[in-house]
């Protein structure tokens, strides 16, 4: 089939509330673009109806309908690195299927890349969430951009356009865990960003747990950046240098008032400071950890996914 001029990724995980929405809202934006386009589902081994429905869709739009269905739950950026390896058009956008970021601003994405852009994220105007999801991803915005200095407004809007030339380099990365936004960040020549509308969901529940964010930072964090572990080993120098400062006071004071055994044993029933440096130690082992961890993952070598089925349709015929 003749390549498309612009490929649509959206990964899918038990949205079946969500999809007939969707769909109802999709395709006739994507129409009225006025451009070729095909647009891929990723179908993340959802445990409802959502791999029913997106077979029934494709059934009625093969022209333009692919579905990948992957065998088990892998992960919503593990569904786009296989959306990635597929697709064929020549600029290529993100979408969550939960209709939180309507597809009508899918224009703006694609009009900032004819004026030059090779990356363009998405940045919700006003954000349909709770309170307390606007305000970590404020303050996690911002750690991350001081830590690993990838610059995103908005690191949690899935709606974004990539090149294809970078979609090419993301895939070729090969990366057991990846933050996708911020890799293909590091690959973009032009990267820009646009004010996109943001509604509330209207059926489901989001896939990520707090406990799920913070994981999701600490993979972008320790994926990006060497700084945690350099900044641990600060803090640890200053921590020692300190002790042994305080130490040295503390044995003066003693030899000078006389007093040396009882300073002595007031340090050594100071048990917050070793709590203090207990938890310093723990902390700093947990930060070794995560990088262990994903060295443990990539020297496995183990198939990022597995696929069950690929729906699409070959030489006009279905397969």
């Amino acid at each position: 089939m003749p390549a498309p001029d612009l490929s649509v990724v959206i990964p899918v995980y038990n949205e079946e509330g969500s999809l007939p929405a969707l769909f109802a809202r999709l395709y006739p934006a994507l129409d009225a673009l006025g451009v070729s386009y095909e647009i891929l589902f990723v179908n993340d081994g959802s445990r409802d109806r959502s791999a029913a429905l997106l077979a029934d869709q494709f059934r009625a739009r093969p022209d333009v309908t692919r579905v990948v269905l992957f065998n088990a739950n892998a992960g919503q950026h593990t569904a786009i690195i296989a959306g990635f390896e597929r697709v064929r058009g020549r600029r290529v956008v993100t979408l969550d299927a939960d209709v939180q970021n309507p597809p009508e601003e899918i224009g703006k994405l694609l009009a900032a890349m004819d004026a030059g852009a090779d990356y363009v994220g998405g940045v919700r105007t006003v954000r349909e969430d709770a309170w307390w999801r606007r305000v970590a991803s404020r303050l996690t915005n911002a750690l991350r951009e001081r830590i690993t200095h990838i610059r995103m407004s908005d690191q949690g809007c899935m709606l974004r356009a990539y090149s294809r030339e970078i979609v090419e380099l993301v895939v070729a990365s090969r990366e057991v865990s990846t933050f996708i936004p911020a890799l293909a960040y590091t690959f973009a020549h032009h990267p820009a960003e646009v004010e996109v509308a943001h509604e509330e969901r209207a059926a489901g529940e989001s896939k990520y747990s707090l406990y799920k964010l913070v994981r999701l930072n600490f993979d972008l964090v320790t994926g990006f950046s060497l700084v945690p572990l350099q900044a641990f080993s600060l803090i640890g120098m200053l921590v020692s240098i300190g002790s042994l400062l305080l130490y040295a006071v503390v044995m003066v004071h003693g030899l000078l008032t006389g007093e040396f055994l009882e300073s002595l044993r007031s340090l050594w029933d100071r048990d917050i400071l070793e709590f203090f440096l207990i938890g310093l130690v723990l902390f700093g082992l947990g930060i070794v950890g995560e990088y262990v961890g994903r060295i443990y993952q990539q020297v496995r070598e183990r198939p990022r996914y597995t696929i069950r089925a690929i729906l699409e349709r070959v030489d006009d015929e279905e397969r």
